[in-house]
C-alpha cells in the first residue's frame, strides 16, 4: 500500500505513461497495476536547503530504492526529524533518469543534517 500523499505526486505520472502507450482513458485497476509494474524502478531523493555563497542550494543527503521508502512514506515529518532535525527538506521522485514529482517539507527542530556527508550524485 502506498501512501495517500505519495499517490497523489505518482498517479498524475502513471495516468500519462498509460495514455503514451494508448490507453486513453486508464481505469483505477489500470493505474494501480501500472504502478505494481513501474514502483520497482523508483527511488526518492531527499535534500535540505542550506545557505550557500549568499544564496541557498540543495544539499542532498540520502537516495531511497523504493523498497526502502516504507518508513519515509509512512510518516515523512518524523523520518526527517529523526535522522536529521529541523530544516527546509525536499524530496525529489524519479523512475531510472525520469524526474516524476517533488514536495517540500518542513519539520522543527534543531538542524542536525550539518553533520550529515552530502550525497555524491552520479
Amino acid at each position: 500500500m502506498i501512501a495517500a500523499w505519495c499517490w497523489e505526486l505518482l498517479e498524475p505520472y502513471l495516468r500519462r505513461n498509460l495514455v503514451n502507450h494508448g490507453v486513453e482513458r486508464p481505469t483505477r485497476r489500470q493505474l494501480l497495476e501500472e504502478f505494481t509494474r513501474v514502483w520497482p524502478e523508483f527511488t526518492a531523493t531527499l535534500g535540505v536547503q542550506e545557505p550557500f555563497a549568499g544564496t541557498i542550494r540543495f544539499k542532498w543527503l540520502v537516495r531511497l530504492s523504493s523498497d526502502a521508502m516504507g518508513p519515509f512514506l509512512d510518516d515523512p515529518m518524523a523520518y526527517l526529524h529523526d535522522r536529521y532535525g529541523g530544516g527546509k527538506f525536499k524530496m525529489n521522485l524519479h523512475r531510472g533518469l525520469h524526474f516524476v514529482n517533488t514536495k517540500n517539507f518542513k519539520p522543527e527542530g534543531e538542524p542536525r543534517w550539518r553533520d550529515v556527508a552530502e550525497l555524491a550524485l552520479d
